[in-house]
């Protein structure tokens, strides 16, 4: 690890949690230089939602290289972007009666965030962005602004000017309305909240500690948006391309954002971020919002390949349904067994966490969880809560064998520590 220690920066992180140097990846496990096999839990924080090195993937690159295709072509026509453009129409958005322009971005989903939250601004005339506490939008400045953690924030380079932060649904419990609270200072001159552009809304808070908001609030929230001419713009950066057991996450509350942010696991883990718009709001001129790798037709090519094989039919979501029931089976098992650490469950899909209050017995957790070749991490605020982001394909019996870990782990801990 020295070559890591003296020339790469001190802002490396995960390197810090998984102290090996690892050499290759198949589906749901990753090997270190030994030989030694990881099962992975962490799924590249939700970019390999179809695992590493997906053979579908795998051979469709290797044709399209050999066969001399564009690999980066900025914005201009290719065939590998039309076929893509076609099929996400034909099997994401037509089914679902869902009518968006597309916009590829830069390769980041912080960069899709950008530049949604330059359009709304450029469609209302107006500065402010409301964003909701705990939520994680990306580090670049705009992103910055609406993320509500204070660890990524310091004076000298983050600045949270024409951005308001408001509670989150259940935020200060249940059975308080935060909309309500919302729509008071939306709705009042005093308050000194100017009315928003936009709001931005994670369905799940996946950094935030895996966070839901119910249907009720998120459809609440859809109208409250309509009638304020509040445009809303849904993240689905970690939490789409089925990690929620849908494509989207806002399908099961049946809501049309006018923006949506689409990144990570969309490329098939490859670079590619994109802006869905509503026809209407598509008022950019052309050049008026641009980036050098916003042309990836590697990805674009994974990424038609990831939709014709495994979003045609209902395979997998009903794995995914499948395989969310096993989770949620072990961790409240988990959380039974082991009274005294007051455990919560929180999930959907195939996105799960385990919230421990006990300061730093998570981190302790995915730490010898790690020894054990399981790789977890942790999010929330104070790393409260362990968070699962299994590949949606994983096999059965290795999703098992990883959770028989992760309770055998957390088993150890406590009696450890009882």
């Amino acid at each position: 690890m020295e070559i890591f220690e003296s020339i790469e920066s001190n802002v490396r992180s995960y390197i810090r949690h998984f102290p090996v140097i690892f050499d290759k990846a198949k589906g749901s496990k990753i090997y270190d230089e030994y030989g030694n096999a990881f099962i992975d839990f962490f799924a590249g924080a939700g970019s390999l939602n179809y695992g590493h090195n997906n053979p579908i993937v795998n051979k469709a690159l290797i044709k399209y290289l050999k066969s001399d295709g564009i690999t980066l072509s900025l914005d201009k026509a290719t065939v590998a972007k039309r076929e893509f453009l076609k099929r996400f129409n034909e099997i994401i958005l037509l089914p679902r009666n869902l009518d968006y322009k597309i916009q590829f971005t830069g390769p980041t989903g912080a960069n899709s965030v950008e530049a949604a939250l330059k359009l709304a601004r450029l469609i209302k005339k107006r500065q402010n962005i409301i964003s909701f506490t705990n939520a994680y939008h990306g580090l670049s400045l705009g992103a910055l602004a609406i993320t509500g953690n204070s660890f990524y924030h310091n004076q000298f380079y983050s600045h949270r000017s024409n951005v308001a932060h408001m509670p989150y649904d259940g935020y200060f419990g249940e059975g308080f309305n935060t909309l309500s609270y919302m729509r008071r200072f939306l709705e009042d001159k005093g308050s000194g909240i100017e009315l928003p552009a936009a709001i931005i809304v994670e369905i799940i808070q996946c950094e935030g500690g895996v966070n839901i908001a119910s249907i009720s609030w998120l459809k609440e929230l859809e109208l409250l948006c309509k009638e304020l001419d509040i445009l809303l713009i849904v993240d689905d950066i970690q939490i789409g391309n089925g990690r929620t057991g849908r494509f989207f996450s806002f399908e099961e509350a049946g809501l049309y954002p006018d923006l949506v942010c689409i990144s990570k696991s969309i490329g098939g883990g490859h670079p590619m971020a994109l802006l869905l718009i509503k026809p209407e709001l598509d008022q950019w001129q052309p050049g008026k919002h641009t980036g050098t790798f916003r042309g990836n037709n590697l990805a674009m090519v994974a990424s038609t390949e990831i939709l014709n094989s495994y979003w045609q039919t209902n395979s997998l979501i009903e794995s995914i349904d499948k395989n969310s029931k096993i989770i949620r089976t072990y961790l409240d098992l988990i959380s039974q067994e082991i009274p005294e650490l007051n455990m919560k469950v929180k999930g959907r899909g195939m996105i799960w966490g385990l919230e421990i209050p006990k300061l730093g017995f998570p981190n302790k957790v995915i730490s010898h969880a790690f020894k054990r070749k399981l790789i977890i991490e942790t999010c929330g605020i104070n790393n409260h809560t362990i968070k699962l982001i299994p590949p949606l394909i994983i096999k059965r019996e290795l999703l098992k064998e990883g959770l028989d870990i992760f309770r055998d782990v957390i088993h150890g801990l406590s009696k450890d520590e009882g």
